[in-house]
């Protein structure tokens, strides 16, 4: 498969996987896209809350599902938790929609910690529902990492990580990245409004970091 500019190829267990710009890994040998952490509905969950969040969020997200999914082979796609931030609210409806425009795919969710919607919403979607860890083909998808990976690797979300770069005049810049280790990896968090946490690379780990529409390995 072509690896368009902008992306990055790794290997993992005998695996191969693109690393996207767009916050997402895409399973070359099984057509299985991942994402992770998209915390749909978040800024109507906080707007709610009496705090000024733009309402645009949602449709941006699903502007780059959109993209994604086009520009992969995407049989299956896989959310590892964290799909909704919180409760029901009016988030669900657009999304839902999204979903049944694409009936040759198979949307998927792994269970995270704010996953805590109706079970009958995601049958309502025709969306299945996996407890953590979901393995397959010696992959072990999951939203918390796992305690111990005999073999295989595991893939997770929920940290939401990222680096910070320290400028001359000692400003900062954060970015979002892939943080890649021997038996695990970490996947950014695919939505907008959801923050960073600083990660601290050790020797054995690769990071790749999304900047200016491009994917970067970092030495």
């Amino acid at each position: 498969m072509e690896i368009r500019q902008g992306e990055q190829l790794v290997e993992k267990a005998g695996q191969n996987f693109i690393l996207s710009p767009h916050k997402a890994a895409f399973w070359i040998e099984e057509s299985i896209l991942l994402v992770a952490d998209v915390h749909l509905g978040k800024e109507t969950h906080f707007r709610k809350g009496g705090l000024a969040v733009p309402g645009h969020v949602l449709y941006s997200n699903l502007e780059k599902l959109d993209h994604l999914v086009n520009d992969f082979p995407v049989k299956r796609l896989i959310f590892l938790g964290d799909l909704f931030h919180s409760r029901y609210n009016d988030a669900w409806q657009p999304f839902s929609a999204w979903m049944h425009g694409w009936p040759d795919v198979s949307f998927e969710l792994v269970l995270g910690n704010h996953d805590i919607l109706d079970k009958r919403l995601y049958a309502g979607a025709n969306m299945k529902v996996h407890k953590e860890p979901y393995e397959w083909e010696g992959i072990f998808l999951s939203h918390h990492p796992m305690e111990e990976i005999e073999k295989g690797y595991n893939f997770y979300g929920h940290i939401h990580p990222g680096v910070a770069f320290e400028g001359p005049a000692k400003q900062y810049l954060k970015l979002p990245c892939f943080l890649l280790g021997e038996q695990a990896g970490i996947l950014p968090a695919f939505g907008q409004f959801t923050g960073l946490a600083m990660v601290q690379p050790t020797s054995q780990d690769r990071v790749f970091v999304i900047g200016d529409e491009k994917v970067i390995a970092l030495s």
